[in-house]
C-alpha cells in the first residue's frame, strides 16, 4: 500500500488545475513565464548556498560589475569562497548548513585565527582547519573517516592527517555546478 493509501498513488501533475472547477472550465495549466523560469532558477541557487536575498542579490550585482572575470565564474567565485561552503567543500561537514553552524560556534581557524562569520571570504593561500579542541567533540569523532572518503574540489588542498585543507587557487564555475544551475537567467533576472 502506498503513502496516498491507494494502489497506484496519483501524486503526478495533473493537466487542468486544480478544485472544484478545474476540470470542467477548460483551462490547461499554465506554463511559467520567462521571468517565472528565472525567479525559480535564482531561488533554487540561492536556497542550495542557505543564503537570505540581501547577501545574495549583493553578490550578484558585485559579480555583474567586475569587469576581471566572466559573470558566470565571478558568481561562481563568489558563491564558493565563502567560509561555509569552503568547510563544505573540504568535508568538515556534511551540508552547506552544518558547516555554517561550525564556523558560527567557532570551530574552526583560518589561518590559526578562528573565524566565526560564516560570509568570511577566503582567499588563495589560507589554511582552513579544526580547531584543536573542538576535535574531541562529538561533532567531529567520525571525522578521519569522512575525511578519507571525500574528494575535494581541484582549487582545495586536503591534507588529511592534520586534519586542514589550503586554497591552491581561485574557485570557479566548475563543469558540475554549471550543468546544475543555469546562471544567465540568474543574471537577466538582476539585470532589470
Amino acid at each position: 500500500m502506498s503513502v496516498c493509501g491507494r494502489e497506484k498513488c496519483a501524486f503526478k501533475r495533473k493537466p487542468y488545475p486544480p478544485g472544484v472547477h478545474g476540470r470542467a472550465g477548460g483551462k490547461k495549466r499554465r506554463t511559467s513565464s520567462e521571468y517565472g523560469l528565472q525567479l525559480k532558477e535564482k531561488q533554487r541557487l540561492k536556497f542550495s548556498y542557505g543564503l537570505r536575498e540581501r547577501q545574495f542579490s549583493n553578490y550578484i550585482h558585485s559579480a555583474i560589475k567586475q569587469k576581471a572575470m566572466n559573470t558566470v565564474d565571478a558568481i561562481f567565485c563568489f558563491l564558493e569562497s565563502r567560509l561555509d561552503n569552503v568547510v563544505y567543500r573540504i568535508g568538515f561537514a556534511s551540508t552547506r548548513a552544518g558547516a555554517r553552524q561550525l564556523v558560527g560556534h567557532g570551530h574552526i581557524f583560518v589561518n590559526g585565527k578562528k573565524v566565526t562569520i560564516p560570509s568570511y571570504r577566503i582567499k588563495v593561500g589560507d589554511e582552513i582547519s579544526v580547531r584543536t579542541q573542538s576535535s574531541q567533540k562529538a561533532i567531529f569523532k567520525d571525522l578521519d573517516v569522512k575525511i578519507k572518503k571525500h574528494e575535494t574540489p581541484v582549487w582545495i588542498s586536503l591534507d588529511r592527517e592534520k586534519k586542514s585543507g589550503k586554497i591552491v587557487s581561485v574557485p570557479g564555475g566548475s563543469d558540475d555546478l554549471l550543468s546544475i544551475f543555469n546562471i544567465n537567467p540568474i543574471v537577466e533576472y538582476y539585470s532589470r
